[in-house]
């Protein structure tokens, strides 16, 4: 299956990787439509992404230093970069001994619709089924979840557990009940298949700062939804052929080489002069 990089979401990217400035400096509109253009999004599809994003409350309108009409990153779009910065560029190696967090739930009838939403929300942080109403995940995910459900007004109807997985089935079995590895492992496919060529190019012959911010922000647009799509699991509870390690070894790579050298090429349209 091709990758899709929707303009929405290589937006999200451009703001992650180089659109957080340590003063809240906006990002001048014209440097989105040019910076975007080179990902072949032409300016009408930025700037109704821009409308749905600053509806939704993560961009908000503002003029640069020079008086340039821009956007910059609302309080709660930077958290939510903040808490993406975590999963992204993690390199820990999970342990079995951390445990599990376990959230239960429960949602009258007549409010099912926070019942979806809540279930939406806990599949998007890495979460699976173990039972109908009880769903979990690795323990280190327990402050993002609390976070997420607090800021969603989801908080009042579930419980968050602490604990580790007694039996009677053996984890690496209840593991693969309570995740589709498979669907996971063909994400991490797909990235491989998509930016591993990528990499062994760049290795072999570098290229300029625009081909290092194009390639770079296509890498992470693809790499940042599979670690909420993958809760990363110790390996001992894994295939033998998992191939989330050599992904997150491919984008760590591709984030070492790329990312500073692209953000030679976006600074200039950065100073909204």
């Amino acid at each position: 299956m091709a990758e899709q990089h929707t303009p929405r979401s290589l937006i999200v990217s451009l703001y992650g990787a180089y659109g957080r400035a340590p003063d809240d400096s906006p990002v001048p509109v014209a440097a989105l439509i040019r910076l975007l253009g080179v990902l072949g999004v032409d300016a009408p599809s930025v700037r109704s992404s821009v409308s749905r994003l600053k509806r939704r409350g993560l961009l908000l309108p503002a003029r640069t230093a020079g008086g340039a009409a821009g956007y910059a990153v609302s309080e709660d779009a930077r958290r939510l970069l903040d808490d993406g910065d975590r999963r992204i560029y993690a390199r820990t190696e999970p342990k079995l001994s951390e445990g599990w967090v376990l959230a239960v739930f429960s949602v009258p009838e007549a409010e099912r619709h926070k019942r979806h939403l809540l279930r939406s929300r806990l599949a998007r942080l890495g979460f699976g089924t173990a039972a109908p109403g009880v769903w979990i995940a690795p323990a280190r995910l327990y402050e993002e979840t609390r976070n997420a459900l607090e800021r969603l007004e989801l908080s009042p109807y579930v419980d968050l557990f602490r604990g580790e997985h007694l039996g009677y089935t053996a984890t690496a079995e209840a593991v693969a009940r309570w995740w589709d590895l498979p669907a996971i492992a063909g994400l991490h496919e797909e990235f491989l298949a998509a930016h591993e060529p990528v990499l062994r190019a760049w290795r072999t012959a570098p290229a300029g700062p625009e081909d290092a911010y194009r390639d770079y922000l296509l890498a992470l647009d693809s790499w940042r939804r599979l670690p909420y799509a993958d809760p990363v699991l110790p390996a001992e509870l894994l295939p033998d052929d998992w191939p989330g390690r050599r992904s997150a070894e491919v984008f760590a790579a591709l984030h070492e080489l790329l990312r500073d050298r692209g953000a030679e090429y976006v600074r200039p349209f950065l100073a909204g002069d």
